[in-house]
């Protein structure tokens, strides 16, 4: 059992139908620890599943570096129905998949295997949708010089897609922080399982607006950090005057041509 699962069972267990002031740093700071490292998990799989199998699915697309439009419709169908259930829905359909994967249906672990799904299929989007805002020009540059598919991908895709990538990965993973709250109901911990057993149930309203206060401020932090990321890695910024004496990106080869 999680720590915030044994402070809310300790807590219901008192007499006392609100948790005092001066307690609630000690009940909601815990919480907002354990949604930060489900997130920080869901993300870590998501990210490393997510960009290579977007890049797959963007370049079996006509046109793609290894078009096979059989394989590419599947694929897509398949993203297209992990992305499209709601994630409550979707955490309840996979239940015995989940016990499968995870040997129980509650907590931390339990929540991680539906929130890594439904974060793959939207970033999986995310990442086929910014390949295509890659000018084609980048990729036939960078076959002509002989470059393989790994290294075509790699530097005249992703890297001229980063920017828009670093912004999708943003929004998802605002995505996941919510998520984590709707896990909370299945007794995931962090800040949604404190939301939903103090704020809704006991009526908590101190307890409640910690709650929201720390998810907005968390939030934003997010959003700050990420839109940051973008500015700096956006091609104008890596081009700038200062940086001479490196090599030629795929697009500056591209220009110069």
């Amino acid at each position: 059992m999680s720590a915030t699962n044994v402070l809310v069972a300790s807590a219901l267990r008192a007499n006392s139908n609100q948790v005092p002031l001066a307690e609630i740093p000690a009940l909601v700071l815990p919480a907002l620890g354990e949604t930060l490292i489900m997130v920080s998990i869901v993300m870590a799989i998501v990210v490393s599943v997510g960009i290579p199998l977007g890049a797959l699915v963007h370049n079996l697309a006509p046109g793609g570096l290894f078009e096979n439009a059989a394989l590419h419709q599947t694929l897509s169908w398949v993203v297209s129905i992990g992305r499209s259930l709601p994630f409550l829905i979707l955490m309840a359909a996979i239940v015995p998949f989940t016990r499968v994967v995870t040997g129980t249906n509650i907590g931390i672990a339990a929540a991680v295997v539906p929130m890594s799904i439904a974060g793959i299929a939207f970033f999986t989007r995310i990442v086929e949708n910014s390949l295509r805002s890659v000018p084609p020009t980048l990729v036939r540059v960078a076959k002509a010089s002989g470059a393989s598919p790994v290294q075509i991908i790699r530097t005249a895709q992703l890297s001229e897609a980063l920017p828009s990538i670093v912004g999708g990965l943003t929004i998802n993973t605002i995505a996941m922080i919510e998520y984590s709250a709707i896990a909370g109901t299945i007794g995931a911990g962090g800040i949604g399982y404190v939301a939903v057993t103090y704020g809704y149930q006991r009526f908590d309203q101190p307890v409640m607006l910690a709650t929201i206060i720390l998810l907005v401020a968390t939030v934003a932090a997010v959003q700050l950090t990420g839109d940051g990321l973008a500015r700096a890695l956006n091609p104008q910024a890596r081009r700038s005057p200062g940086r001479r004496g490196r090599a030629l990106s795929a697009s500056e080869v591209a220009a110069a041509a």
